[in-house]
């Protein structure tokens, strides 16, 4: 039994062609009773897009999103299967939907492969989580509480 925590989200599809190509895999739906993010779909007007080795490539996703619970966003992040054997990955890390926007959900991806890539159409790019998000109060401080770590940075513990 997977207990994942739900929270609604209104989602618009922006084109009849993009409608299809969800609906087609049975709407905006999660892979498994486990999943954690959606499956964002390439909504091309070709059959396929070519993404040369260390380019980037920008996928519609035909897809809105409105998150109704306060405090949430949208995180799109890399499909681990197309980043670890094709080379495929959300080319800013991840990329973050505001809770205001309403615009469609695009994806950069970047071929980090060293040889071309091709991106279908309805094909799965990337995968959509929502998640809460803080707006920090900036206190401004002369001095920040010590710990053990301090300010040893990357590989300081050698290990």
């Amino acid at each position: 039994m997977h207990d994942i925590p739900s929270c609604p989200i209104r989602v618009r599809y922006l084109r009849d062609s993009a409608r299809a190509l969800y609906e087609a895999e049975g709407g905006l739906v999660y892979a498994t009773p486990g999943s954690a993010g959606l499956d964002l779909r390439a909504c091309l007007d070709a059959p396929e897009a070519v993404i040369p080795a260390g380019e980037r490539f920008t996928a519609r996703s035909g897809i809105a999103v409105q998150p109704l619970l306060p405090g949430l966003a949208g995180f799109i992040y890399s499909r681990s299967g197309l980043g670890a054997k094709q080379g495929l990955t959300v080319a800013q890390g991840v990329g973050v939907i505001d809770p205001d926007y309403r615009g469609e959900l695009l994806v950069v991806l970047l071929n980090t492969s060293g040889e071309e890539r091709r991106l279908r159409r309805g094909e799965r790019m990337a995968q959509l989580l929502f998640q809460p998000a803080f707006r920090a109060e900036i206190e401004l401080a002369d001095a920040l509480d010590s710990t053990e770590r301090g300010a040893g940075g990357f590989g300081h513990t050698g290990k």
